[in-house]
């Protein structure tokens, strides 16, 4: 009986080292937790041996094996102790404390191996009765270390079990427990006892292993301490794989047997053996992909490739860029990949606005609830497991009322963005794996909802912009009808007041002039002087009356050239004719001879007539008293030009480019002549560009200006 407890624990123990060492290999934890298991097996078989041979000397071998094994065990159990179970919060145990740890156990475990009295001298067997000789001092040191190092193993256990909380407390407190039920008896029965030669109760210390296995195992299960699942899937695989190679290999040997007689299947199957060997070596590959997939679609229904899952999660990532969708689509590959009955993300935008994005049917967070689970982590990176905590914990209750299973935060740049929440599993349950997957893809969902919200920050700015501009838009399109419907009121007036007033204006210059030409009696030279002031002011304002009805004319669409054959040559000389009396009262001489020969030209002769008018009319203004004015009117090619060359006070440089624009005048012109409108060049080059010709201008500041027209003759 004694021995099959024995072998079960030794093969207990093996087995549960290798499901952790294929699980994470490279894992300090995990190797130490093997190496642990590894000393209970061997243990455990040595403490069978001993028990069980009749031989001295073997029963010498196999006790100093098992002290070897339990030489091992203190030190890597303190190394485990002080490594796992871990939290962010704590500071890890630095490399020289493992290595001078480790260190010891190598030197006992050495001392054990090659001296060869260091505990044990002799073994003697008589009657089924193993009567052991000890070297007391050498014993008394290995118990001391034994129960020193235990010691402080358990210490910091108990201290892990007192301080953490959540899973990593219940971790501690399973292993720690596990420690107290195996040391307690061990130390009784496999060091105190021993001392005084008693060994008929070894058996008790490799069997109160089956404790901390047990309590192990079930942290495994119910709190991961280790994530075996995989590593019994691969197990499983190999061991068939293996089995289903070495029956055929079996089968082979039978078959070689049973054809060839004995002699010449000797001979035959030496060749025989190196051919299957290959074949075999080659066909375990094939076998063993084959059994992966029996056992993954037996153990693993819901097994996932992550190569393939982090694929799609990365084209979704990539081709969204409105977060209401890119959330939508993330949360429903999230569910279908690791079969959660709902997921849903929890962000918060810039504002502080919590919104809610996931699955059909997906539950939401209350504020209370999202600011529980963000001061439920001790730091910003770490995963809410419902059962890795308390049961009694408000976090958990939370949890449980919203049927959510594990809750992720999404942190980037250390700014809060919210949540990725997963409801229960459709299956079974959540396992480790499940959750390194999350914690790898939280960074990229991280970096994805800050480049949204950034996004949809810049869409919400333009869209607001938009309105604003839109607003605007209507702001200027209504008070630009406005201002229309102002100018065409304003043409309307214009046009209207023009016609009023030419004709009260017409008859004043009737009256005047029939009073210079004594048709009502004799004038005086004074009064003379005074009329024809009076003639010229009413022609000036003749003349701004037509040029304002014809800028009318042009705003309102009304302009209209009516052309009819007209002698140019004349008609300049009735204008210079007319403007004569108002340049001797300045002391200036036109100088004008009417060009002979001078083709009948097509023009509109009332609109022309203003133009020339003008351009005569301000070189008589802005020249000096007593200057010359040079009035020109030829033919060049196929056109008429005409140009009115003064010596007055020109235009700058600078002013030239805005002189033809309407009621713009020139700093110099506006002193000069403050009384100006700015509309007699504006509306000359309009007449001009009306008949297809074009206004001629050359100007020099201070020395006077030139101004004319080119139009063509047919």
């Amino acid at each position: 009986m004694i021995t099959a407890v024995l072998t079960i624990c030794g093969v207990a123990s093996l087995i549960l080292a290798v499901l952790v060492g294929f699980q994470d290999a490279k894992r300090l934890a995990n190797l130490l937790f093997v190496g642990i298991c590894l000393c209970f097996s061997l243990w455990s078989f040595g403490v069978m041996l001993f028990l069980q041979t009749d031989n001295a000397l073997t029963a010498l071998i196999t006790a100093k094996a098992y002290y070897l094994a339990a030489g091992f065990f203190p030190a890597l159990l303190l190394i485990f102790s002080l490594i796992y179970p871990t939290i962010t919060s704590t500071k890890k145990p630095s490399k020289f404390t493992i290595g001078l740890v480790g260190l010891a156990g190598v030197s006992i475990a050495a001392l054990v191996l090659f001296y060869p009295d260091f505990i044990i001298t002799a073994v003697a067997i008589e009657d089924g009765h193993r009567t052991v000789t000890i070297n007391s001092p050498t014993y008394i040191l290995y118990t001391a270390y034994f129960v020193t190092f235990f010691a402080f193993a358990i210490g910091v256990a108990l201290y892990k079990l007192a301080t953490f909380k959540g899973h990593a407390r219940m971790q501690a407190g399973l292993y720690s427990i596990g420690i107290l039920i195996n040391s307690i008896p061990g130390f009784i029965t496999n060091l105190y006892l021993p001392y005084f030669g008693t060994y008929d109760y070894i058996w008790v210390g490799p069997l109160m292993s089956i404790a901390f296995l047990g309590l192990t195992t079930y942290g495994i299960a119910r709190h991961r301490m280790f994530s075996v699942r995989l590593a019994a899937v691969r197990s499983t695989a190999y061991v068939f794989s293996i089995a289903l190679l070495l029956g055929l290999y079996y089968l082979i040997v039978l078959l070689v047997v049973y054809i060839f007689p004995e002699e010449q299947s000797l001979k035959a199957f030496s060749p025989l053996n190196v051919i299957i060997t290959i074949v075999l070596v080659l066909l375990f590959q094939p076998v063993k992909r084959f059994f992966d997939k029996v056992t993954n679609k037996l153990f693993y229904r819901d097994y996932y490739n992550l190569d393939e899952f982090f694929g799609r999660l990365n084209r979704i990532v990539s081709s969204s860029s409105d977060l209401h969708s890119l959330l939508k689509r993330v949360s429903h590959e999230i569910a279908d990949t690791m079969k959660s009955e709902q997921v849903f993300f929890t962000a918060i935008n810039a504002d502080n606005q919590i919104f809610t994005v996931g699955t059909q049917y997906h539950g939401s967070l209350p504020p209370e609830d999202v600011l529980l689970f963000r001061h439920a982590y001790p730091q910003p990176s770490h995963i809410l497991v419902a059962d890795l905590l308390d049961e009694n914990s408000e976090v958990r209750r939370a949890m449980a009322s919203h049927k959510l299973a594990i809750v992720l935060p999404l942190v980037r740049d250390d700014v809060f963005l919210g949540f990725l929440n997963l409801g229960y599993h459709k299956v079974s349950r959540y396992i480790s794996r499940d959750v390194r997957t999350l914690r790898a893809i939280a960074d990229e969902l991280g970096i994805a909802i800050q480049n949204a919200l950034s996004l949809q920050e810049v869409k919400d700015i333009n869209s607001h912009l938009e309105q604003r501009i839109d607003a605007a838009t209507k702001e200027l399109r209504s008070s630009n009808a406005q201002l229309q419907r102002l100018d065409e009121v304003k043409d309307e007036f214009i046009s209207m007041a023009s016609h009023q007033l030419r004709t009260p204006l017409t008859s004043i210059k009737g009256y005047i002039s029939m009073l210079l030409e004594g048709d009502m009696g004799e004038v005086t030279k004074e009064q003379k002087h005074v009329l024809n002031e009076a003639f010229i002011s009413s022609e000036r304002m003749v003349r701004l009356i037509g040029d304002f009805l014809n800028v009318s004319r042009l705003q309102t669409g009304k302009f209209v050239i009516e052309k009819r054959p007209v002698d140019l040559a004349r008609m300049v000389q009735h204008e210079v004719d007319a403007l004569e009396a108002n340049a001797s009262a300045r002391g200036i001489r036109f100088i004008y001879k009417a060009p002979k020969g001078l083709p009948m030209i097509e023009v509109d002769e009332n609109k022309l007539q203003q133009v020339v008018m003008n351009f005569a009319d301000n070189a008589i203004y802005y020249s000096p008293d007593g200057s010359k004015v040079l009035v020109s009117l030829k033919k060049v090619k196929n056109a008429i030009e005409f140009t009115v060359v003064d010596s007055g006070i020109g235009v700058p440089q600078a002013e030239q480019s805005h002189l033809f624009k309407k009621f713009y005048r020139a700093p110099n012109a506006r002193k000069a002549r403050p009384d100006g409108t700015g509309v007699g060049l504006y509306l000359a080059k309009k007449v001009v560009d009306a008949h297809g010709g074009e206004v001629l201008f050359e100007s020099t500041e201070g020395k006077g200006s030139t101004f004319g027209f080119r139009i063509p003759i047919s």
